[in-house]
């Protein structure tokens, strides 16, 4: 089972590494749902990391409704990942109805080959996922990213079991959102041959003054969430048993 770990900066990607991860998704924030990495830090991941790395592509937190600049800047984006050599790409877009959006998820997925294209959890929002399964698999997308429309992948089971079923090998169905140590088994059991999860830990850093720079008192700006090594590696050691 490949074990794809959601790394949030040079130190998650670098632990997944040593950890014994087969690839890495490079994101920043992921307490916003992800956005696309910095190029500084894609630049220095690129240089030190060599199991594969997907890059996120998204331009900024909450829906999957862009407009044409938005849209322009994650075109521009994909190529500086190319450029990069990066592996893959982890992507999409929808519609205002959260239908996809065929015409320019399209255009990502050609803009991306030969590189790997994998369809994110903007997915977990389709009111129809198995014709937009149907239709990801007609547009040569490689991989759907899925919670299986629930609040974690676990509760999610039964829709990601169709989604495999009906995926007849011609797309891989990589479950994630709440995979840990205690259900893991439970996906490779199922016949998923991708997982996808961050295994973070949350790391004091610093205390801070009562000032927030986020406007938010539910972030905490002395902490840092980071992939556990030691996660990783007690994850990876349940699976190959």
């Amino acid at each position: 089972m490949i074990i794809e770990i959601c790394a949030n900066s040079y130190e998650s990607a670098m632990n997944a590494q040593n950890a014994g991860a087969d690839r890495i998704e490079l994101c920043s924030e992921l307490t916003l749902g992800g956005i696309t990495p910095s190029y500084g830090l894609l630049k220095k991941v690129m240089k030190d990391i060599s199991i594969p790395v997907h890059v996120l592509i998204r331009p900024r937190r909450g829906d999957f409704t862009y407009n044409e600049d938005e849209f322009e800047i994650m075109k521009e984006n994909i190529m500086l990942c190319k450029e990069l050599n990066c592996n893959g790409i982890v992507s999409g877009i929808l519609k205002k109805d959260h239908s996809l959006d065929i015409e320019r998820t399209t255009e990502l997925i050609k803009l991306t080959k030969p590189l790997s294209f994998t369809f994110h959890r903007a997915f977990d929002w389709v009111p129809k996922p198995i014709e937009t399964l149907d239709k990801l698999i007609s547009l040569k997308a490689n991989r759907i990213l899925s919670s299986g429309q629930a609040k974690n992948a676990f509760q999610g089971l039964e829709l990601l079991k169709t989604l495999l079923k009906n995926a007849e090998n011609k797309i891989e169905i990589m479950p994630g959102s709440g995979v840990n140590a205690k259900n893991i088994v439970m996906f490779k059991r199922e016949g998923f041959r991708e997982i996808h999860f961050s295994a973070t830990s949350l790391y004091k850093n610093t205390e801070t003054p009562g000032l927030s720079m986020s406007g938010s008192e539910a972030l905490d700006e002395g902490s840092q969430l980071i992939s556990d090594i030691q996660k990783i590696r007690s994850i990876k050691r349940i699976l190959e048993k």
